[in-house]
């Protein structure tokens, strides 16, 4: 059970520190030397075998991310079945000079290889999968290594839904931390605002609860902060009365959109915030899987969900019905088939993306897309898109959390195939290509979830709250012992201010 002890006031003196030093040890068994005994040990005899350092024969296969295209190679991979494990190897990891790096599925793995792993044992979290739900509260409890399609399906089962991504093998947590916008977005905002309580394990292996009450700060950063405050063994999250929503796809062929993508751009602004879509540029492979209508395919392609009865939705989906694309798919579904709407790949795949916000989308931005997307481009990305935002994400949530909305109009973002590294410097380029060309419309801050590589964290944030961040990180985790893909430093880790 998740304690509730307050984490505490931030000391950056050094006696302090050596206070906490002499807990963490109190706490933990003899370690018998570092770094290699000390990881092997932790767990004993029974764990021996899912700590797996570089030279042992399961240290590829667990290392491995959902990203094929980054090699992760840490100092170390860990596979926990229990939070105490988890607390015991976090304070092995404070006594032998090493970080951890908590990862379900590794979606944004490129940011965090990018730092270099060689001190870190990379924490898989995926043996913490359970799902459980109070109907009567109306609150799904998630644990940490969970991704979105079962608890997608449980809650579903009591009619109700959750604010899940765009895709079902995204790690719950991850996408949580670094704010969270999917189907209901728009209406509800993003999932980190929707939580309603976390356990964690803190840099001293101290499992705690966060939540409006107990450890407010510590669950004020969790909302939108990011992963840098320690292993998330837990989330729960209110449940939303959506058993049903008006929801698909149009497409068009490739040659079409131009006129498509000026109508989705012009009405998506000021659609009602019962809209969530999402408009895309495609070039499907010609692979067996695909259906014969979509195999090799250039299209484009309108996709998301209306929170609203048939007769209204219709009545906004009438403009780009008008434009007769050639599938369409928009009607009444079950709320848990969303999961699966946007068709994002299963399974670890290699990829390359870019992304950026975007303030606004005129004309000139319609004509700068177009140029690199449309279909004289010449551009080998799989899709091109545009995320439609405002409504509930572009307004502060009332009692929100470190992020409490996103200051643009659309996310744009380039995702290609990189099975090779050949093809992998072609599509980073051309996504690189998509986002450049779009640069006069950029909006100032970044969407930390979509940004695929490293960027300097606290230009997602303002000063106040980025200072605020680096506090709590200092107060839950002094030693610096948590790796994360965008960090959050401590408070005297230096870095000049952002306006």
């Amino acid at each position: 059970m998740a304690l509730s002890r307050p984490v505490g006031k931030v000391s950056a003196n050094r006696r302090t520190h050596s206070r906490i030093r002499d807990i963490v040890c109190a706490m933990t068994t003899e370690i018998d030397s570092f770094p290699s005994a000390a990881l092997r040990g932790v767990w004993g005899a029974e764990g021996r075998d899912r700590i797996h350092l570089a030279d042992d024969p399961g240290y590829d296969a667990a290392r491995l991310s959902w990203s094929l295209a980054v090699d992760q190679r840490p100092m170390a991979v860990a596979e926990p079945r229990t939070v105490d494990e988890i607390s015991s190897l976090v304070r092995a990891a404070v006594l032998s000079g090493l970080r951890i790096a908590p990862q379900t599925t590794g979606h944004q793995a490129a940011p965090l290889a990018s730092r270099g792993l060689e001190d870190v044992v990379l924490l898989r979290t995926g043996g913490l999968d359970r799902v459980s739900v109070d109907a009567e509260r109306g609150v799904v409890r998630v644990e940490g290594g969970a991704v979105w399609a079962p608890v997608v399906d449980a809650v579903a089962a009591h009619g109700r839904a959750v604010l899940h991504g765009s895709s079902p093998d995204v790690g719950v947590a991850g996408y949580t931390l670094g704010g969270g916008i999917g189907w209901y977005a728009r209406k509800h905002g993003m999932a980190a605002n929707s939580l309603v309580a976390a356990e964690v394990v803190i840099g001293d292996g101290t499992l705690v609860r966060a939540d409006a009450e107990t450890n407010a700060s510590l669950f004020w950063a969790l909302r939108g902060g990011g992963g840098s405050f320690g292993v998330v063994t837990a989330l729960e999250f209110a449940t939303f009365d959506i058993p049903t929503a008006y929801a698909g796809m149009m497409l068009w062929d490739l040659a079409d959109i131009e006129p498509v993508l000026r109508e989705w751009a012009a009405w998506a602004p000021t659609a009602p915030d019962a809209v969530t879509t999402s408009f895309r540029a495609l070039q499907l492979p010609p692979i067996p899987e695909m259906p014969d209508f979509l195999r090799g395919r250039r299209l484009a392609a309108i996709d998301g969900a209306i929170l609203g009865t048939d007769e209204e939705a219709n009545e906004l989906l009438a403009g780009l019905r008008a434009l007769r694309p050639e599938v369409d798919t928009f009607d009444r579904m079950p709320s848990a088939a969303l999961v699966r709407l946007h068709m994002d790949p299963e399974g670890p795949t290699p990829g390359v993306s870019r992304s950026s916000m975007l303030a606004t989308l005129p004309d000139a931005g319609v004509d700068a897309f177009l140029a690199a997307a449309g279909p004289d481009a010449d551009s080998t990305l799989l899709a091109s898109e545009l995320r439609q935002l405002g409504g509930a994400l572009g307004r502060p949530a009332e009692g929100a959390g470190a992020l409490s909305h996103l200051e643009a109009e659309f996310i744009l973002f380039g995702v290609g195939v990189a099975a090779t590294p050949e093809m992998a410097t072609r599509a980073g380029a051309d996504a690189a290509a998509l986002v450049a060309s779009c640069s006069d419309v950029a909006a100032q801050r970044p969407y930390l979830n979509f940004c695929d590589e490293p960027v300097e964290t606290r230009t997602a944030y303002g000063e106040e709250r980025w200072q605020q961040l680096k506090g709590i990180r200092s107060a839950v985790d002094p030693f610096g012992v948590f790796a994360a893909c965008h960090p959050v430093p401590r408070l005297w880790e230096g870095g000049a201010p952002t306006a």
